[in-house]
């Protein structure tokens, strides 16, 4: 038996490592015996480790390497369909690579940069280029120049700080194992949800509370959104409260059938053609009511403050989401701002999804905008996010219109708040690649000797003027 450690993914030198673990195995064989496992292991490392993915600086190293492995590597890497289609990326930090297949020789542009001239790759039709992308925690879009036209490309490539990696010496937390729970303000609904536990958590001493709508997308260390490597890192640096975090996805009603939610999710999922469960999604997070609040306060995190020491008040309580969650979020805050006074919003459909789809709730989320100059002021801290190019929808209306109308709203009234608005689509790539600037910008002056704090507007943005928009998706005829 040869025992041999994790090789570590930071380019081809693990090979080195696995070689030294097989001759150097305390394993009693023979010298040759020993040479023959290595060269058979090595072999089977190798052909592993070019079938599998590859970083953006294990791409690199194998390219200014000229190594015969870089062919296997990119198509192992990227999809065919991305590498076809000029969709092809990987970056880590401010180290990117690009590939793209094409029978001429393209060229890539990165923001409105100039164009670059790519490599190719012998013997195929693969090019490549590697390029340093700058500044970092901020989004950024690349395309491709082929025959003299554009080609391909996105116009959501986040570029990632270093906050979004963890930092050497940073302790990790804990997320456990998935979690089902079942409804009763939803009449049986299931839901799944994960609890996070910062490493610096104590039980004597009761931890603020962050709450993830969409959950399951937030729990990938190295996933698109690095959102526990954050919570590490900045709890680690005092620049946010040790807080637990509940990652919750959207319920789910099949096994619940001839119940009253049940029946008012079916009948929205067949008006509208979507499915049982985006329907149940829909309910939960578009809903204009308390009814998702109440949710939240007397059964998930009721379930979970029997496990764990949480704070009760609103000034310890912050709330995130995208898409629908991001307008679920606004509007938990926004219905008991008592429990949760911190959001962060992206891409939020502030639009007219259930609008009067419930004769108890008759607004819909288009009304925010109207609701937050005419209403009460509530104690709030709002971030929101969106990009120019975010979906329209003929149903329903235009998300980067809406959004910009919560910010001038919130500008009017004098809120707490920041309004971040991109190129990008509808995505999580700008609000992760800005997720670390954005925590710290939520939990800026907490004070765990508080309970409550005044949000006020910044005084610098007294002076702005309200965010205008100009038309720029039609030529000029």
């Amino acid at each position: 038996m040869i025992c041999v450690s994790k090789p570590p993914r930071d380019g081809t030198p693990w090979l080195v490592e696995l070689v030294i673990s097989c001759v150097a195995s305390p394993c009693t064989i023979s010298r040759m015996r020993k040479l023959w496992v290595f060269v058979i292991v090595l072999g089977l490392a190798v052909n592993a480790w070019a079938e599998s993915k590859h970083t953006a600086p294990e791409l690199i190293a194998l390219a200014q390497a000229h190594s015969p492995a870089l062919s296997a590597a990119i198509t192992a890497s990227f999809e065919a369909k991305d590498l076809k289609e000029g969709t092809a990326w990987v970056g880590l930090g401010a180290q990117f690579f690009f590939a793209i297949e094409s029978s001429s020789a393209p060229a890539l542009v990165i923001d409105d940069g100039a164009a670059m001239p790519m490599q190719s790759v012998a013997g195929s039709q693969l090019w490549y280029a590697e390029a340093q992308v700058a500044p970092v925690a901020r989004l950024h879009q690349f395309h491709f120049v082929v025959n003299g036209a554009s080609f391909g490309g996105r116009l959501d490539m986040p570029a990632f700080g270093p906050m979004s990696y963890l930092q050497p010496g940073v302790p990790s937390g804990k997320l456990t194992e998935k979690i089902v729970h079942t409804s009763r303000i939803y009449d049986g609904m299931k839901s799944e949800y994960w609890i996070y536990v910062p490493a610096q958590y104590d039980p004597r001493t009761p931890a603020a509370v962050m709450v993830f709508q969409d959950g399951g997308g937030y729990t990938s260390r190295d996933g698109n959104n690095p959102t526990l490597n954050v919570i590490d890192n900045l709890i680690a640096q005092k620049k946010i409260p040790v807080m637990i975090c509940v990652f919750i996805n959207p319920g789910d009603i099949a096994d619940a059938p001839g119940t009253p939610t049940y029946k008012f999710v079916k009948a929205y999922s067949d008006k509208w053609g979507r499915t049982l469960k985006d329907s149940m999604r829909s309910t939960l997070y578009d809903t204009v009511s308390d009814r998702y609040a109440r949710f939240l306060r007397d059964e998930i995190l009721a379930d979970v403050g029997a496990k764990y020491n949480l704070r009760k008040d609103g000034y310890s309580r912050a709330i995130t989401g995208l898409s629908s969650g991001g307008i679920c979020s606004f509007n938990a805050a926004w219905q008991m701002p008592e429990y949760f006074s911190r959001v962060i919003s992206w891409i939020g459909s502030f639009t007219s999804i259930q609008w009067k789809e419930d004769a108890a709730s008759p607004d819909g989320g288009q009304d925010y905008p109207e609701k937050i100059l005419r209403e009460p002021k509530r104690n709030l801290r709002v971030w929101v996010q969106d990009g120019a190019n975010d979906m329209e929808n003929q149903k329903y209306g235009s998300w980067p219109m809406a959004n910009i109308r919560m910010a001038n709203s919130l500008k009017t009234r004098d809120y707490d708040f920041h309004f971040s608005f991109g190129k990008g689509t509808h995505n999580s790539g700008q609000g992760a690649a800005e997720f670390p600037e954005e925590m710290m910008w939520l939990w800026r002056d907490y004070d765990a000797a508080k309970t409550e704090q005044p949000f006020t507007a910044d005084p610098a943005e007294k002076d702005k003027p309200n965010f205008r928009v100009e038309i720029n998706s039609r030529n000029a005829e």
